[in-house]
């Protein structure tokens, strides 16, 4: 099930809404739960009892470590364990294909042939839920948050719906006090409403308009489009991957304050960032800091000699690109960003530094948008023919009706409104009015606060009404990251 789903929106929220504020408190979990685990079956019901397997090992396994504490090497034994029996099954079932067909390459397809021509398919979400179970072990086992004894409560946070599927990844420690205890207050949920029509709006109505176009390029035979083109279908997918993705964390985040849950933010406009380390504090915010918390860290960060800080980051964005997907493009991918931190770090960073922002500014998103062409390919070779072809301009131009269809006034429109507002515009209007509103008179500020209003409800009626039609029409309506 998606968020952006006529379904979604008209049975299944209005549905859980209503029963969950029905009950008392005691019984919203179970509720919630319940939801969520019918939510993750819709479209995956067979592999419920692996999200189930999920729950049970780590509430086992964090309940052992905590009871082990008195004992170091056995409390580490559990907790080695536990992750362990966390990744086995993203392993398989994400990595397996991968492992097969490259051990084809040496065994002349006899393992192939041993096994058959099926291929493993990719439960929805395993890599989001896997790495918040594992942030739970890890967690008690640090002492920065308390085991969790009931078993509804990790089912819960394991399983919550709003961001079980494609995140943002929520650590336990940042919400083991809402789960047992929360309120929803009347802003709250307002907040929560005009925080998912947000989400709703930027998936539907910019996301993936600019994607058909970038999807349908990305499927033409590379070597014979001109640069001309292949430029467009960089730029559009670099816009559909951020606005597919941060619509989605916009949506979970709203749906999460809905129900009382304070997630923290998973994207800070990184289409503004002037280098690459920038760039990844503000993109993904959640697998980032995940990343860095239980991995970069405990592996030596920055605290250990310069060349051990160079491995470090390398290997953190190796495992940051295979997490992405089982693929030479994204761990290529990860390694491209790995190196230009790496870069940045000695005295190639400086001299960026040293440059005008806006300079600085091309430089990044050239790189990001590069990288992205590794990330969109279906083959490492696409990928390379793809940047070697961009500066082919002696192509004849390429005459194709379906392409030119998708690029309709709708498509024009979502791509100039997703250029200007992958900038951090409207926060400096909003901060820049406040300001200027809180030196005006009573009565001023009482007609723009209902001018505000007003203004509010018809931006998210309009959003509802227009992204409802789009939806019923069938229009391109993928989520990039439920593949990851």
């Amino acid at each position: 099930m998606v968020f952006s789903s006529i379904f979604f929106l008209f049975f299944f929220l209005p549905a859980t809404l209503i029963l969950y504020f029905s009950v008392g408190p005691k019984l919203r979990n179970l509720v919630l739960l319940l939801a969520s685990l019918l939510f993750y079956a819709w479209g995956e019901v067979g592999y419920v009892m692996l999200m189930l397997f999920s729950i049970s090992i780590n509430w086992i396994f964090g309940l052992l470590i905590n009871d082990s504490k008195s004992t170091p090497k056995r409390c580490k034994l559990f907790l080695t364990l536990g992750i362990i029996l966390n990744l086995l099954p993203l392993a398989f079932f994400k990595y397996g294909n991968f492992l097969l067909d490259n051990l084809s390459y040496f065994d002349s397809g006899i393992i192939a042939g041993m096994l058959g021509d099926g291929q493993i398919h990719l439960p929805i979400g395993i890599s989001f839920f896997t790495f918040q179970a594992i942030s739970y072990i890890v967690d008690v086992y640090r002492n920065t948050a308390d085991v969790q004894k009931q078993p509804i409560n990790l089912a819960l946070y394991i399983s919550l719906f709003p961001q079980l599927i494609a995140g943002p990844i929520v650590r336990y420690h940042d919400v083991a006090r809402q789960i047992v205890r929360r309120t929803v207050s009347l802003v709250d949920f307002q907040y929560g409403v005009q925080r998912f029509v947000l989400g709703l709006g930027k998936k539907v109505l910019i996301a993936n308009n600019i994607g058909a176009v970038a999807d349908h390029i990305y499927s033409l035979p590379v070597e014979t489009l001109p640069a001309g083109l292949l430029w467009l279908g960089m730029l559009t997918y670099t816009l559909q991957i951020y606005y597919d993705f941060s619509a989605y964390s916009d949506m979970a985040i709203g749906l999460g304050r809905m129900f009382g849950f304070h997630f923290l933010e998973n994207f800070n406009y990184p289409y503004s960032s002037r280098s690459i380390q920038e760039f990844w504090r503000r993109w993904h915010i959640s697998l980032s800091s995940w990343f860095k918390d239980y991995l970069y860290i405990p592996l030596g960060g920055n605290r250990k000699r310069t060349g051990r800080t160079y491995f470090n980051l390398l290997t953190v964005f190796f495992l940051c690109g295979l997490w992405h997907g089982a693929s030479w493009t994204f761990v290529l991918w990860g390694l491209f960003h790995g190196l230009f931190l790496v870069l940045e770090r000695g005295a190639f960073g400086k001299v960026i530094g040293r440059l005008p922002g806006i300079v600085q500014h091309a430089y990044t998103i050239l790189v990001v948008m590069i990288g992205w062409v590794f990330f969109r390919a279906e083959s490492l070779e696409q990928a390379l023919v793809y940047l070697k072809s961009l500066a082919n301009f002696s192509a004849s131009p390429y005459l194709d009706a379906k392409l030119f269809a998708t690029m309709n006034a709708e498509f024009y429109i979502a791509l100039f409104v997703g250029i200007i507002f992958s900038y951090p515009i409207v926060p400096r209007l909003f901060s820049h009015y406040s300001y200027r509103l809180e030196q005006a008179k009573v009565s001023t500020r009482l007609l723009i606060g209902s001018l505000t209003t007003a203004g509010t409800i018809v931006w998210i009626s309009f959003i509802i009404i227009y992204s409802s039609a789009q939806l019923m029409s069938g229009s391109h309506n993928p989520f990039l990251y439920f593949r990851f």
